[in-house]
């Protein structure tokens, strides 16, 4: 079996939120990146300082992101740089955002004239800095522009935690309104900006971008977390009858030592079991009109009961509410007799 390593930051990054901050707010000590990759409690460990500097401020991470150059993001910057359209750079984050960073995820999800570009943490969200994450977020809106042009700007953008100072820089660097405390943190971008092609790109040289960066994520992911293997096996698992064997199988392990290695790594089997669940049941949601009956047993409940039970507990709403305000364009029925709600 592979060594299995924490969560990683590609050093890129790291030196580019440093050399963003030397720019303007806040400034940071010195520090001695490796060449190529950080664990994710030194990232952490750096924004601490450069949050702790004098001069940071809570948009820090807004700006750092906003003055992202292509090479902080290492091969994604110059795959994005070579994309023939928004829509394509947001594919190309979606898969290789690890070799930036392994502590979360960019996913794209397009219906109703729209797509949501959402980022999920990996790892815990109270072990993340908000202006980490908000660096991420203006960091794409900053690489969009790459693409469409300075003046170009997002329809949305959303958070998932409160807003920390006032509300203009937010609006200044982003150019749209921004919402906080959402049930999640996205881009939202018209389908016309998505899809709109750059009059001239370099499919050749994406191409090449594109086959070194697969062998880059070949190499990195045979060194990821073993919760980060479990993750990947649910992904594709039946959750009906998932149960810790299967991975515990994949990666030559005892079920008994694959639960000493979650623990270790801060999760369980059973948490990561229901975090596949409720991300299963949120995608069938938005992207299908299943009744609520049919959506439980794929996402590993016992019924209709339960599923609204459960969902209420993960969103705070029932699943109905939540279909409709993610498929406005398909009103659904009262399926978990909620009323809708």
């Amino acid at each position: 079996m592979s060594v299995i390593e924490p969560p990683s930051v590609t050093a890129c990054y790291a030196f580019a939120v440093l050399s963003a901050t030397a720019e303007g707010a806040g400034g940071s000590g010195p520090w001695a990146l490796p060449t190529d990759r950080l664990e994710f409690g030194e990232m952490r460990a750096l924004w601490d300082e450069v949050l702790g500097a004098a001069g940071s401020g809570p948009h820090t991470g807004l700006l750092v992101g906003d003055r992202i150059k292509p090479e902080g993001l290492h091969i994604l910057g110059h795959l994005v740089l070579t994309s023939a359209s928004l829509a394509e750079a947001a594919e190309a984050a979606e898969r290789y955002h690890p070799l930036v960073s392994q502590a979360g995820t960019v996913t794209l999800h397009r219906r109703g004239g729209v797509g949501r570009v959402c980022y999920r943490p990996t790892v815990d969200p109270a072990a993340m800095h908000p202006q980490q994450v908000e660096a991420i977020v203006s960091s794409m809106a900053r690489a969009g522009r790459w693409i469409a042009g300075d003046g170009w700007a997002p329809l949305a953008v959303s958070f998932t935690h409160p807003r920390r100072g006032s509300a203009e820089p937010y609006a200044h660097v982003l150019g749209c309104p921004v919402v906080f405390d959402a049930p999640e943190t996205a881009i939202t971008v018209a389908d016309e900006d998505l899809d709109r092609r750059r009059p001239l790109h370099d499919p050749a040289l994406n191409a090449l971008h594109r086959a070194y960066a697969d062998r880059l994520l070949y190499r990195l992911s045979a060194a990821v977390t073993v919760a980060g293997r479990v993750r990947q096996w649910l992904e594709d698992a039946a959750l009906d009858d998932a149960g810790p064997e299967g991975p515990a199988k994949e990666l030559s392990l005892s079920v008994r030592s694959l639960r000493r290695a979650l623990h270790a790594e801060g999760t369980s089997w059973r948490a990561l079991l229901d975090t596949a669940r409720h991300g299963r049941a949120r995608r069938l949601l938005e992207t299908t009109s299943l009744p609520l009956d049919r959506v439980a047993p794929l996402v590993g409940l016992s019924g209709a009961t339960a599923l609204v039970r459960a969902f209420t507990r993960w969103e705070g709403m029932p699943p109905g509410a939540y279909r409709s305000r993610h498929r406005p364009a398909s009103p659904e029925p009262d399926l978990d007799g909620s009323g809708g709600g």
